[in-house]
């Protein structure tokens, strides 16, 4: 707003009180203000955003025309009753300052309704599963059993394949009885005797059952969390009705369908079977009726899953990703654990072994984050923990707890906030992603209860400015300090693809950012029209950004970034 325009706006507002009449009363002065002169329209109505003000001026931005109105009087009256030329001044720049604020406080407007325009039109495009609806497969007699192909503490997983849908020539899209992966690829991380995703498309997930009892309700109710990432139909209709009582009380909804997140798509209770390798790998927790010392009960839960190539970890442990797809890896992990958070959920156990991985057309990794055997999942989505005693179960991984649940003691009103918990775990493992150790695992590694943050080790040079800020912020100690999933996912994606609306050195102006918004729209929207290349990963990603856009966390990541900018005076770039 130019100084002229400025001055203009002042003599305007004090012509006002001429329009409306000297003999009125302040009251009524301020009233009729703020119903005619202050109104910009209806808008402000249904879009009423924060001014991009400090918070010292909060009385500005909650009360900004009654506090005109007074000020206005108080200098009208001044002026005619022979104030002082400095007091004649005053009222001037206050007429220029309500000039400049409500400047403001309508471009904040216009950009909290581009980003709800923009969310609006992406929150109709949500992500859809592959997954081709059938009637059958809530039976373990449906499936083919191939190698075990996983094995946890809890849990063992095999190959499958469903014997009712075996198509006899392959087809051309993506499905559930065919996964399209990067052979060369699959051939360093999957060893000789699993078996081949095309045969055996599908995983099957068994449960351990010891004392959850042999019931279907007894088993749902005990292994609930295991359901959270199931999708509409994964049980049959009478299973639906059953209560699901968790550990942590009534689950809520379960989570819709996110890239970044496992889809269940059956889920069944049957006997526990002798399947292959289950004598060498786990005979303790078999039946009696399979082995007589086995301590396990007779009946389970079943996931029937997509077939991944790998995990995370072992991908890794072969392969080394580029700077570029390594930034999207950690940004596919925030989308996922915002995606999670957003409906009342903390996984809690986020490590490599617990993130799946497969490869989309351009061999770009596209990360799936899995096992929610130890998640915490409310109905009010608050995400915290009454931490009364030491029984109540905190999470799975010791070492990648965050400090604020690995230093909570209990006692009597004592709360865990799990809100930023899995946002701390995904920076640290991305150490990983970047070739580098955990800080957090070694022997003689960091301990989430003591480390200082000045202790954590430098990531490698090749990593991104914008990413590596992102990742000395999720791993900040005080958790009111750290960035939630959603900013620094957002901080990802400016940092990725807005660098020319970030292009000033000391601000940045909201307007430029919703110009790049709306071309970041088009561009996604043309991409999903062209056919396959809107199921790379990138624009999976760019998709999830639109789709979640408010425009105050948008401010936040970009209040991050400045910060950032202006510690160590390096843009992010990329060559």
């Amino acid at each position: 707003m130019s100084v002229k325009h400025a001055i203009s706006r002042g003599l305007e507002l004090g012509r006002s009180f001429l329009q409306i009449g000297l003999l009125k009363s302040g009251g009524r002065v301020a009233a009729k203000l703020r119903a005619d002169r202050f109104r910009v329209g209806q808008s402000v109505r249904t879009v009423q955003p924060q001014a991009f003000l400090p918070s010292r001026y909060r009385y500005y931005r909650t009360s900004l025309t009654g506090l005109a109105a007074q000020l206005q009087s108080a200098g009208f009256r001044r002026r005619w009753t022979g104030g002082s030329p400095r007091n004649r001044a005053v009222f001037l720049a206050f007429g220029l300052g309500v000039g400049l604020i409500e400047q403001q406080l309508e471009e904040d407007r216009r950009s909290a309704a581009t980003c709800q325009e923009i969310q609006a039109v992406f929150k109709k495009k949500r992500f859809q599963s592959t997954l081709r609806p059938f009637a059958s497969g809530f039976k373990l007699e449906d499936y083919i059993i191939g190698n075990q192909i996983g094995k946890g503490s809890n849990a063992a997983v095999y190959a499958a394949a469903a014997q009712f849908a075996r198509p006899k020539e392959p087809e051309r899209d993506s499905s559930l009885l065919e996964l399209r992966v990067n052979e060369e690829d699959l051939q360093t991380v999957r060893s000789p005797a699993c078996c081949s995703l095309k045969s055996f498309p599908l995983a099957i997930k068994m449960l351990w059952n010891f004392g959850a009892g042999s019931s279907s309700e007894a088993i749902l109710k005990s292994m609930s969390q295991e359901l959270v990432p199931c999708g509409p139909l994964a049980l049959k209709q009478e299973k639906e009705q059953i209560t699901l009582d968790g550990h942590f009380g009534v689950l809520p909804k379960r989570v819709s369908a996110h890239p970044n997140v496992i889809r269940v798509y059956r889920a069944f209770t049957a006997d526990v079977p002798l399947l292959p390798g289950a004598w060498e790998e786990y005979p303790d927790v078999l039946p009696a009726r399979l082995n007589p010392t086995g301590l396990g009960d007779n009946r389970t839960l079943f996931l029937v899953m997509k077939n991944y190539p790998c995990t995370l970890r072992q991908y890794l442990q072969v392969s080394t990703p580029s700077r570029w797809q390594g930034s999207l890896m950690v940004l596919q992990l925030l989308e996922g654990v915002d995606h999670l958070c957003r409906q009342g959920v903390a996984h809690r156990d986020l490590k490599s072994d617990n993130i799946l991985l497969e490869f989309d057309s351009d061999g770009c990794p596209r990360l799936v984050i899995t096992d929610f055997g130890c998640c915490l999942a409310q109905i009010d989505s608050s995400l915290q923990l009454p931490f009364n005693s030491m029984w109540v179960c905190r999470g799975g991984n010791a070492s990648l707890m965050a400090p604020e649940v690995a230093t909570a003691a209990p006692g009597p009103g004592v709360v865990i906030d799990y809100s930023k918990t899995d946002a701390w775990a995904v920076g640290a493992i991305s150490y990983e992603i970047f070739g580098q150790h955990n800080p957090f695992y070694r022997a003689m590694g960091l301990q989430s209860t003591t480390y200082q943050e000045k202790q954590l080790p430098p990531l490698p040079a090749c990593v991104p400015a914008g990413v590596q800020l992102v990742i000395s912020l999720l791993l900040r100690r005080n958790p009111n300090k750290r960035p939630s999933a959603r900013i620094a996912a957002n901080m990802l994606h400016l940092s990725l693809w807005g660098r020319r609306a970030l292009a000033s050195q000391d601000s940045v102006s909201m307007r430029k950012l919703a110009d790049w918004l709306l071309c970041q729209s088009a561009v996604v929207l043309l991409q999903g029209c062209s056919g396959p290349s809107g199921n790379r990963v990138e624009a999976e990603l760019q998709r999830s950004f639109l789709s979640n856009l408010e425009l105050e966390d948008l401010r936040a990541a970009v209040g991050f970034l400045l910060y950032g900018r202006d510690q160590s005076r390096v843009f992010m770039t990329f060559a």
